[in-house]
C-alpha cells in the first residue's frame, strides 16, 4: 500500500490511537502512586513498538520497578521511579513530562563522540562570515567550487523560495556538502522539501506500520512513504551531494538521512546516527502528567529499521577529534571537501 509522506505525517499517529482504543477496553486507574505506575505501564506495554528489536522483556522491567512502589511516596519520588522505569527502553523518544520536570533519555548520543564544533566551522571554515536563511548556513568554500550548508535543526521551518535561492546562489559549485550534525531532529515536513530537491521522479523512501493490537508484535502491514521531487519551477540539486552526520543526528534528522542514503551522486560521511526511527505516540495519566514514545516503527527503502541508526556510506566513516577540533581541524569536513574536488566526485 501507497501513502504519500505528508498524509502519513498527520494521521498515522491518530489511527494508531484509534485502532488500539478500537481493541480492547481502557482500564480505570486511580490517582495514587499505584494507579499512575500502572497507567504508565500499561500505555507503553499496548503502544511501544520497539520491545522485540530491542530485546526488553517489558514484564521483568514492570515487575522491577513495580517492587519499588510506595503507598505514601510523593510526586517527585514518583516521577523519579517511572523515568528510571522507561530509561530501560534506551529511547530518546521516549519522555515523562509533569509540571516539574520532563525525562529524557540522553546516552543514546552522550556515550559517542560529538565529532563537531560549531565553533570550529564558524571561525575556521566559514571565517565568520556567511548567510542565514530558514535556519540554513551556507557559503562556498574551496575558491568556490563546494557549496556548503549548515542546518541543524529541523525544527526551523524551511521556505521553499528560500531554498531556491540557497542553490541557485551554489549552482556553480562542483558539489553540495550539506552539514546536518548535531541536527535533533524536528519537522518532517521539512524532510519532503529538502528529499525533493535531489530526486527526479517520485520514490520510496522507507515504510512505516502501526499497531493493530496490544501485543507486542501486533503491526499492520507495511506502508509504503513516498516523496515526490520539488515541483515545476524550483530549483533542482542534479550533482554530487555529500551529507555530513554524527551521533547527534536524530528523529527527523535521522530520517533524512536514510532516504537519501543510495540516491544516485548521495555520499553519508561521517559517523553513525543516532536513530529514532519511530513515529512518537503521547497518552496521559490520572495526575495529567503525559507520557511520549514511539508506537510506529520506520524502516528505509530496503526494509531495514532505522530505530538504531543509519551508518556512513563504505570508506566515509570519519570521526573529527575534540582535540583538532579545538585546533581549528574538523576532519569529517575536510575529507567531505576532498571528496567533493575530485575529478572522480564530480562526474558521478
Amino acid at each position: 500500500m501507497k501513502i504519500p509522506r505528508l498524509i502519513i505525517n498527520v494521521s498515522l499517529a491518530l489511527l494508531a490511537s484509534i485502532s488500539l482504543s478500537a481493541c480492547h477496553d481502557t482500564p480505570e486507574y486511580a490517582d495514587d502512586p499505584e494507579g499512575n505506575f500502572n497507567a504508565l505501564y500499561d500505555a507503553v506495554d499496548n503502544h511501544y513498538c520497539f520491545f522485540s528489536e530491542k530485546d526488553i522483556d517489558w514484564k521483568a522491567t514492570g515487575d522491577k520497578y513495580r517492587s519499588r512502589l510506595k503507598k505514601d511516596m510523593n510526586r517527585f519520588e514518583l516521577f523519579r521511579l517511572c523515568s528510571e522505569m522507561l530509561a530501560e527502553l534506551e529511547d530518546g523518544h521516549v519522555n515523562l513530562s509533569s509540571q516539574f520536570d520532563v525525562s529524557y533519555y540522553r546516552r543514546w548520543w552522550t556515550d559517542y563522540p560529538q565529532d563537531f564544533s560549531l565553533r570550529t566551522l564558524q571561525q575556521y571554515y566559514l571565517g565568520f562570515d556567511w548567510h542565514t536563511v530558514s535556519g540554513i548556513m551556507y557559503k562556498k568554500l574551496a575558491g568556490g567550487r563546494v557549496g556548503y550548508m549548515y542546518y541543524p535543526s529541523f525544527s526551523q521551518r524551511i521556505s521553499e523560495t528560500s531554498l531556491d535561492y540557497v542553490l541557485s546562489s551554489l549552482a556553480d559549485c562542483d558539489a553540495l556538502i550539506l552539514d546536518i550534525r548535531d541536527n535533533g531532529g524536528g519537522l518532517l515536513t521539512n524532510v519532503d522539501i529538502l528529499v525533493g530537491r535531489f530526486i527526479e521522479e517520485e520514490i520510496c523512501g522507507g515504510f512505516i506500520r502501526h499497531k493493530t493490537g496490544s501485543g507486542h508484535d501486533d503491526f499492520s502491514s507495511p506502508y509504503e512513504i513516498r516523496y515526490s521531487p520539488a515541483s515545476a519551477g524550483r530549483v533542482r540539486w542534479r550533482k554530487p551531494v555529500r551529507i555530513l552526520t554524527n551521533r547527534s543526528c536524530y528523529s527527523a534528522a535521522n530520517d533524512f538521512v536514510a532516504v537519501m542514503k543510495g540516491l544516485p551522486g548521495v555520499r553519508i560521511i561521517g559517523a553513525r546516527t543516532g536513530g529514532g526511527g519511530g513515529l512518537p505516540f503521547s497518552s496521559e495519566l490520572p495526575n495529567g502528567w503525559s507520557v511520549r514514545f514511539s508506537a510506529c516503527p520506520i524502516a528505509d527503502r530496503y526494509g531495514i529499521s532505522t530505530e538504531m541508526g543509519i551508518d556512513p556510506d563504505d570508506g566515509c566513516e570519519v570521526h573529527a577529534p575534540a582535540d583538532e577540533l579545538a585546533l581549528g581541524r574538523d576532519a569529517i569536513l575536510d575529507f567531505a571537501i576532498s571528496l567533493s574536488m575530485t575529478n572522480g566526485a564530480v562526474q558521478e
